[in-house]
Order: structure tokens, then sequence, then C-alpha cells
């Protein structure tokens, strides 16, 4: 009998603490889920959300891609500037500025402006895209210049139909075409249906 009841207490301690091992374990598990689920919506945030929204959905543009390309550009800085001189969310230089400004017949903006730099990012997208009719080539001509792409696309060594680019030339185009790539693909994980409908890079 004090066999059986010395048994009995060790299955019901050892139990216990199997118990409370299991409890540890899932309430870690669970912390560190929501941890890393928190610090990778910090990482993809929807900032800016109201007007990017409105100007991709205007412009018939994926508001997945809007958000990719102002992470990669300025990683949601308003105030950024890069040493070419592009400004803003979008990093639009004054040149292209300019040059919108004159197709949206729009005389006095302001490229630090957020409403006015979404607005004509997005513009300038959906632009080039009705241009190449390709939207990996119209992001290629966002970062290298729509000249340059218009000369690789009828160049054989960079381009085999005239509409898409093979290997392109620019190593920092390159680049910024992989990371729109990751962060488009990031921000369709995190979102889905309360962003784009269509999948252009998908």
């Amino acid at each position: 009998m004090l066999k059986r009841k010395l048994s009995d207490k060790f299955y019901k301690r050892a139990y216990r603490i199997l118990t409370a091992i299991l409890a540890v374990y899932w309430i870690t598990f669970l912390f560190c889920g929501v941890a890393r689920c928190g610090v990778v919506s910090y990482a993809y945030p929807l900032k800016y959300k109201e007007v990017i929204y409105k100007y991709a959905d205007y412009y018939d543009l994926e508001r997945a891609l809007i958000f990719s390309v102002v992470k990669t550009e300025s990683s949601f800085d308003e105030t950024a500037k890069s040493k070419a001189g592009a400004l803003g969310l979008m990093q639009i230089t004054p040149d292209t500025g300019k040059y919108i400004a004159g197709k949206l017949g729009v005389e006095s903006y302001d490229l630090l402006d957020v409403e006015t730099n979404i607005n004509f990012g997005c513009f300038y997208i959906k632009y080039l895209y009705i241009r190449f009719k390709n939207i990996d080539t119209a992001m290629i001509a966002y970062n290298a210049g729509e000249g340059n792409v218009a000369l690789w696309l009828i160049n054989p060594e960079y381009s085999l139909d005239g509409k898409t680019i093979k290997d392109v030339p620019f190593p920092e185009t390159a680049g910024y075409i992989k990371k729109i790539r990751e962060n488009f693909s990031k921000y369709k994980k995190l979102y889905g249906k309360i962003l784009d409908k269509r999948n252009n890079f998908e």
C-alpha cells in the first residue's frame, strides 16, 4: 500500500512538472510569435495608407506595389533626399517632377508634400506601364530612366522580345528591382486582400 501511494505521488508530481513545462513552452511560443509578427509589421508598415490607397486606386495600380516602392525608395521618410536630388517618399527628381507636373497640368507643387509626391509617383509608374506594357519593365524605367530602358529593349543583349529585360545593365537597378520584389512579396503576405486585387509580381 505504501509503495502504491509513493508511486501515485511520484506520477502526480511528474504530471504537475510536465504540465508546468508545457505551459511555459506554449506561453513562450505564443509570445515569440506575437513579437515576431509585431517586428515584421513594424518593418513593413502601412504608413500614409489613406494617400497611397487613394492614388494607387485612382491610377489602377496595386497598393502593395506602391507600398513596396515607398519602402524601397525612402523607408517612409517623407523628408528623404538622395545624393542625386530625388525627393520625398517616392524619390522623385526635380526634372521628373517638372515633367509630371506638365503632364498633369500642375503649375505650383512641392515634391516633399506627401500627397503631391504619392500622386506624382503613382502617375509616373502608370505612365511607364502604359508606355512599356509591362510592370517589371516600368519599374526598371522608374529607377534607371525611360530613355535607358527604351535603348535596352531594342538591344538583343538585354531584351529578347522588346518588352521585357532579361539582364539589367545597371547593378543599382538590378538590386532595386530585387528589393521591390522582396518588399512586394512581404506586403502581400502580411496584408493580403486588404491591398491590391491584381498580382503583377506573382
